[in-house]
This record gives C-alpha cells, sequence and structure tokens, in this order.
C-alpha cells in the first residue's frame, strides 16, 4: 500500500471529550470504560495528552532520547502481569482505535500496542524516547520529530514517518484538538516527521509526542481519503468530510496491527479477560520482560473480588476506603499516585436557572462540606482543593505566583455565611427549601455514574448536604457509559463530572471544566455555560478564548499571565464547582508474580495512573519483571 503525505490546515477547535478517559478510565469516575478522549488521545485517554519547561521540547533546542535502545542479546522473558480494565466484548467492541469502544484503545494498556513518539515522567519534568529519538522546536513554527529506526509491525510492515503523517491525517478527519493548532504534518525522509504550526504552542509537543501511532497498513487508505478532501478544500463542516469521518468511525479492522511490544490475542478475549502476547520481533522485546499481560475486564463491583484473591498484581480503580482497608488486610500494598483532576458539581444552566448567578454558586460551594464528601468516597485518597480554580494544586503551583494564588477563594466550609450570601441575593427558606427570587423552589436531581464506587459515594453525600443546606436534591443513580452522552446532550438537572485534567499544562484542565461538556463543543447543550462572562476580577472575560490562549506562543513565562488570568475568572465564577482532587488508590500485589516495584515515595509515582501510567512505563523500561518460580 502506498504511503501517503498530509497539506493543508485545520481551522476548527474542537475540545477534547476529554478527556477524560485517560484521567477517567477504569476509577470509578470515568465516563466510558477504559480510555482516553479527543483530547487525550492526542495527548494521553484521557483519556485521554504539553509539559512546562520539559527537558525535550524547549524552543529551538534538539531533544535527545532519554530512553537507550533495547541491548542486544537473549529477548528479556518471564511470566505474566495481570491488570484490570474496562473493555467492550466484541462485535461491539473492536480494533479500530480511532473511534469508540475500540478494545484498550485510549487506556493505558494502548500503549504498549501502538506505542506513542514518547512517554512524560512528571519527576524529572521530562519525556521519555519510545518510537521517536529526538525532537526539536525550529521558530518560528515547526516541530520536527526524528523517529526510531528498524522498527516494524507485527504484520512485518516498517514503521517510517508515512505511519506518523497517517495518523495525524486521522486525527485530522477526527476534529481533534491539536489540529487547532497544526497546518500541515509532512515526512521529511523516511524517518523525519514536520509538524507546521498554524498557531505556534508548547502543547503542540505533548500532542504530538503523546499520540499513539497507527499502521499504514491497515489505516493508510482512509488517511488518503482525507488527504485528498482537505486538499481539495474541504474543511471540518464540509458534508463530505461528515460523511467520510462517520464511515471511518464504523471501519472495522480484523486485527489491531501494532508496533509496540504486546499483541491482543483475539481467541482470548471473553466478557472476564483477554490477553495480550508479546511480540518477539518488536524493537523493544529485549526490554520487555513478561511474557503475557492478563487483563480483567469490569468496574470496580467486578474488580474487587479478583484483587482480594490476588488474582490481580495492580489495578486503577477508584476502590471504597472498607475495600481498601480489605486490600490492606491481605497485605496487598496501595500506592497513591497524584490524578491531577476530580469530581466536581455540574450545573445545567439551560435548565437550573436559579444558579445563573456565580455568587449562589459561591454559596454553594461553602455549602458543601468537601473534606467529608472527599473522607467518606476515597477516605485518604481524596483531598479538597486548596485554591478551587479548576487546575490540580500542584499544577497550578507552577503557573500562578504565590502572591496571586492568596487572592483565591478556598471556599471553605461556612453554611452559615453561605445562606447569608443566599438571603442578601433575594432567596428565602419556604419551610426547608430555598425559594428563588422568582418563586422558583431549589428541589432537582443529582445524576452520577452508578458503578463507580467513589463518585457514587460523592454523588449520594453531595445530595444529602445540599438537601440540608435546603436545596433539595435526589440522587439518581446512571450506567455509567449512559452518563457522559446524558450530560453532553444536557439530559441532566445536577451532574458529577471530572474537573482538571492530569497533564502538565493548565490548558487542558481547562478545556476539560469549561468546553469538554459544553456548547459548542459538546455534541449537544452540554451545561449551556455562557462563555463570555462578566466578572469583578477582570471584567468580562471569554473563558474559550483565554482557554486558547493559555496554550499560544513558545513563551511559557508568557503564558503564566492567562493562566493566572483563568484561575482567577474560574474561582470566582465556578462554572462548575471542584469537590475535591483525586488520589490513586491503587492496590500493588509485590512480589507474587510481579517483583521490581519501587518503593513507597519513588518518584515514578508522581505520575498519574491514566494520563502517564507509571506501571506502563515501568513494564516498558523494564523496571518490573515475573517472579521466578
Amino acid at each position: 500500500m502506498p504511503k501517503h503525505s498530509l497539506a493543508h490546515r485545520q481551522l476548527l477547535l474542537v475540545a477534547f471529550l476529554v478527556l477524560l478517559l485517560p484521567i477517567l478510565a477504569a476509577c470509578g469516575g470515568a465516563p466510558a470504560g477504559g480510555g482516553q478522549t479527543t483530547e487525550a488521545s492526542t495527548a494521553a485517554p484521557a483519556a485521554s495528552a504539553q509539559a512546562p519547561a520539559a527537558s525535550a521540547g524547549a524552543a529551538g533546542a534538539a531533544a535527545a532520547s532519554t530512553a537507550a535502545a533495547p541491548a542486544a542479546g537473549a529477548q528479556a522473558s518471564g511470566g505474566e502481569f495481570h491488570g484490570a480494565y474496562p473493555y467492550q466484548l466484541p462485535p461491539k467492541g473492536h480494533f479500530n482505535t480511532f473511534a469508540t469502544d475500540s478494545i484498550l484503545g485510549g487506556t493505558i494498556y494502548h500503549d504498549l500496542l501502538e506505542m506513542p513518539l514518547a512517554l512524560y515522567k512528571w519527576d524529572p519534568n521530562e519525556f521519555v524516547s519510545m518510537l521517536a529519538t529526538e525532537w526539536e522546536v525550529i521558530e518560528p513554527d515547526t516541530f520536527r520529530v526524528q523517529l526510531r529506526e528498524g522498527v516494524k509491525f507485527n504484520d512485518n510492515t516498517d514503521f517510517n514517518a508515512e505511519d506518523v503523517v497517517d495518523t495525524f491525517n486521522l486525527l485530522r478527519l477526527q476534529n481533534t484538538v491539536v489540529w487547532r493548532y497544526l497546518e500541515s504534518v509532512a515526512a521529511e525522509g523516511d524517518n523525519t516527521v514536520n509538524f507546521k504550526m498554524k498557531e505556534p504552542s508548547t502543547v503542540v509537543q505533548r500532542y504530538v509526542l503523546r499520540e499513539r501511532i497507527r499502521s499504514d497498513s491497515v489505516y493508510g487508505e482512509w488517511a488518503d481519503k482525507a488527504r485528498t478532501l482537505f486538499e481539495g478544500g474541504a474543511t471540518s463542516d464540509s458534508q463530505e468530510v461528515k460523511d467520510l469521518r462517520q464511515e471511518f468511525e464504523a471501519f472495522r479492522p480484523e486485527a489491531m496491527v501494532v508496533n509496540g511490544p504486546f499483541q491482543i490475542d483475539p481467541a482470548s478475549i471473553t466478557e472476564a479477560q483477554l490477553t495480550l502476547t508479546k511480540v518477539p520481533t518488536a524493537w523493544d522485546a529485549n526490554t520487555v520482560n513478561f511474557d503475557r499481560v492478563v487483563l480483567y475486564n469490569g468496574e470496580t463491583p467486578a474488580i474487587t473480588p479478583l484483587v482480594l484473591s490476588k488474582e490481580v498484581d495492580y489495578a486503577t480503580h477508584g476502590f471504597p476506603p472498607a475495600t481498601e482497608k480489605a486490600y490492606q488486610q491481605q497485605g496487598i500494598d496501595i500506592v497513591r499516585p497524584p490524578v491531577y483532576s476530580g469530581p466536581a458539581l455540574f450545573i445545567n444552566y439551560n435548565v437550573v436557572k436559579p444558579l445563573a448567578d456565580p455568587k449562589v454558586r459561591q454559596a454553594i460551594a461553602m455549602a458543601i462540606n468537601k473534606d467529608e464528601n472527599a473522607t467518606v468516597s476515597l477516605g485518604e485518597s481524596a483531598k479538597k482543593s486548596q485554591y478551587m480554580a479548576g487546575v490540580a494544586d500542584r499544577i497550578l503551583e507552577r503557573w500562578v505566583s504565590e502572591e496571586d494564588r492568596t487572592k483565591l477563594n478556598a471556599y471553605d466550609y461556612n453554611p452559615e455565611e453561605a445562606a447569608r450570601m443566599m438571603e442578601s441575593l433575594g432567596f428565602k427558606k419556604d419551610g426547608d427549601v430555598w425559594v428563588s427570587p422568582d418563586g422558583t423552589r431549589l428541589e432537582y436531581e443529582l445524576g452520577f455514574p452508578a458503578e463507580f464506587a467513589d463518585w457514587s459515594a460523592a454523588g449520594q453525600n453531595l445530595a444529602t448536604q445540599l438537601t440540608n443546606f435546603g436545596i433539595k436534591t435526589t440522587p439518581r443513580p446512571v450506567t455509567f457509559s449512559q452518563w457522559t452522552p446524558d450530560m453532553d446532550n444536557g439530559r441532566f438537572q445536577l451532574g458529577i463530572n471530572a474537573w482538571g485534567a492530569g497533564n502538565p499544562h493548565p490548558h487542558f484542565s481547562y478545556v476539560a471544566d469549561v468546553l469538554t461538556h459544553n456548547a459548542p463543543q459538546a455534541p449537544g447543550p452540554g451545561m449551556a455555560f455562557p462563555l463570555k462572562q462578566q466578572t469583578e476580577s477582570l471584567g468580562e472575560v471569554d473563558l474559550q478564548e483565554l482557554t486558547v490562549q493559555s496554550a499560544a506562543g513558545l513563551d511559557e513565562e508568557a503564558q503564566k499571565a492567562t493562566v493566572t488570568k483563568l484561575a482567577t475568572a474560574f474561582n470566582e465564577l465556578l462554572p462548575i464547582i471542584p469537590l475535591w482532587e483525586r488520589y490513586g488508590n491503587n492496590p500493588v500485589l509485590r512480589d507474587a508474580r510481579v517483583t521490581g516495584w519501587p518503593a513507597q515515595g519513588d518518584p515514578i509515582y508522581n505520575n498519574s495512573p491514566y494520563a502517564d501510567s507509571f506501571v506502563v512505563l515501568m513494564i516498558l523500561d523494564g523496571t518490573l519483571k515475573g517472579v521466578q518460580q
């Protein structure tokens, strides 16, 4: 099959659906089982996918590989790694990893199959070379990537630059966020790819490097059709592009062709589990120690007994505190990596009109005991956000000065002050229920994904707290696979979904906070929060424009001013109300099947368990090994 080139620019901003599956999948807090979403897939799930001052990619400076090529010699081997992640059983589950419901597409284990150009370590804040060996920004507008030579797919075709070009051609067809910044992607020989930026931005580095690269032998024909349309002047809004997009998302390859060290064994796929088998010809086969990776299917209720019976070496699900305690009593370790995200209260502003005034939302934020909500949901693995700015505290501290952070309202629990604020705004109590100045009783349903133990607990507790405050709230558990479509289409009143994102640049958090589940980015009206707002602190702000500007240019110091504006505006407006920041409570079974686990406190555990999985990194670099039987 011929290789292909890519041309003209994509003009449409599309927010990630976030994201959020990297951040969310298999965590008891994901809108769909396993995976990242549009943003995350072009960056990481949630997905999902920009690293401040990353050593590999400072403007104009070449970045050398931080991971050596596998050493020659006998192939590493030995044993199995047992993990857990939800997936869809065929025929609903399939092998088109660009489309919804692909088997392991967008999950943390996707990186073992169709590998990214690089992975990211939060400490020491650098990328680790995978399919790319070097990268650099060539000012004013080009991001150049040098590819690893000698890599083959498991169908024996060579990996080269056109596989990368094809991958990004199809991301353009799908309106992914990276094309908000790119004008073109072109091969220069077999092993170099030039990403010409329409809008130079530091986030392009991560969008590009964290993308999983697919095979031209599988997807080349589709990429060629997309390229032809765009070179002919079509845009993402053109009907022929929409038609091709719909056709492509229905495409079902017979198998997944991989460039990584593992492949899915189709015969192993059952409702309960599947097996990844090692590819002996993979470029890193000498480094990866396991012969097989067994993944058990299911959300928290299905995986809990498997962890207790020690059938699982590692899981990312959001386990309740009582379950966590039972694990520890069985001698199973618990690691608590930051997720850089958490659940928030979302409001449908088309329906819940009395909450349109930000001062009402500020009162509600003070009426919620967020420490209590955190504790009942995840115990030690949930912490109230210190800054309430829509970005994880650790990330915000890199981008917003201490002086500006001190101006942010923490919205500490103060129900008396919250009640006074409601009264000052003209609300009155009718019995135990607040009534708005126009006579509307504040009585609503609160939706949340039923299967996610942490979000479900948070939802039940929040409904009780709001009712006690005077907003009569009925909890409404919804099947997790239906919850995000319901939200995006405006079929909710109040709801719980994710705030923040496990990506080092705050841009991605604000995409999650105000764009992903909101018009015009959501498939429907979503929460219908107007993106142009009047604030007391900054005057009129356009949250979409600020979100785009936060990633504009190649000077991160200049970006910090925009991030500070976003943090200030979010903190005042509270378009969504963060409940708490999640930390993993990931069970680790040491030295049963798997050895090499670092001790608690190791820097690797600063990586999110989702967007930059520390477990996947340690499988790929050979840190984790099978126990000798």
